[in-house]
């Protein structure tokens, strides 16, 4: 049953790790750029931030002083009323301790992880479980990436393990990556949601290319949350390439609001994490 009275967090995903301003020339990358995007798109409705920064050279970088830098400049932008999550994304250049370390000299308040870059091996278990110990004793709320199934029965066993330290742990499945041309539909959904397979009760959704918005938009109708953005999609749903990241933001917006769902702001969605 749709859980229509629980508002729909819409997260922006403003930049990626590995887009440049050829890609976009609103592209953000610095403080100042991520602030002012933030307040953009916390006024067309969404209240949680996910951000990545780069180096001198423009490179994806895992760097406390960068986020910290991020963090402090969102923050005087729009205070309270937006969460930040920073990423913990490797794009190939770290390894988990490395991912780890970044994370605990940060101290988000939240943060994303890809299992498969957390765990690519069985050996790396005990260290997650011990790093997932940490963030909850830090009061930091990760959001753990799922590509596929597979991964999602993996982490419904680390549960039923004990190896996580919630009841339960947000998600975010990613429609499309491994599709051809990344261009992801409303249908890559089902598996995720097939009977038989494990249930998450907080999960959002980000897709790939023009059917991004149909895509979240089923989502949020069957009860997940939504992500948005440049990280992984620069046109609108007619087609059009996007002014702005709070364009897609708006569009989204208007589309759940006219179905009947409610939005959520920054304090309903850590009430719904306080829950977990």
């Amino acid at each position: 049953m749709i859980e229509i009275e629980r508002p729909t967090a819409i997260c922006v995903a403003p930049n990626g790790g590995r887009l440049t301003k050829a890609d976009h020339p609103s592209l953000p990358l610095g403080p100042a750029d991520l602030a002012r995007t933030a307040r953009e798109c916390l006024d067309a409705g969404a209240c949680l931030i996910h951000v990545h920064v780069r180096d001198r050279d423009g490179r994806h970088v895992l760097d406390g002083s960068a986020y910290r830098d991020v963090i402090d400049a969102i923050g005087y932008a729009v205070g309270n009323e937006m969460i930040i999550q920073v990423t913990s994304e490797s794009l190939g250049r770290y390894t988990p301790q490395e991912q780890i370390a970044v994370i605990k000299e940060t101290r988000p308040e939240s943060v994303s992880l890809a299992l498969r870059e957390f765990v690519p091996t069985e050996a790396y278990e005990t260290e997650f479980a011990s790093f997932l110990s940490w963030l909850q004793a830090e009061a930091i709320v990760p959001q753990i990436v799922l590509y596929d199934v597979d991964e999602m029965a993996r982490l419904d066993g680390y549960l039923r393990r004990g190896l996580i330290p919630w009841n339960q742990v947000p998600v975010l499945f990613v429609l499309g990556r491994y599709t051809a041309a990344q261009r992801s539909d409303p249908a890559d959904l089902l598996p995720f949601l097939e009977g038989s397979k494990p249930r998450f009760a907080h999960w959002s959704v980000c897709a790939f290319g023009a059917r991004e918005a149909a895509c979240v938009t089923a989502a949020a109708l069957l009860g997940g949350h939504v992500r948005v953005g440049f990280e992984n999609n620069r046109q609108l749903a007619n087609g059009a390439l996007a002014d702005s990241n709070a364009d897609l933001v708006a569009g989204v917006s208007r589309s759940l609001l006219g179905l009947g769902l409610r939005r959520a702001n920054a304090a309903d969605l850590r009430d719904a994490w306080q829950e977990l």
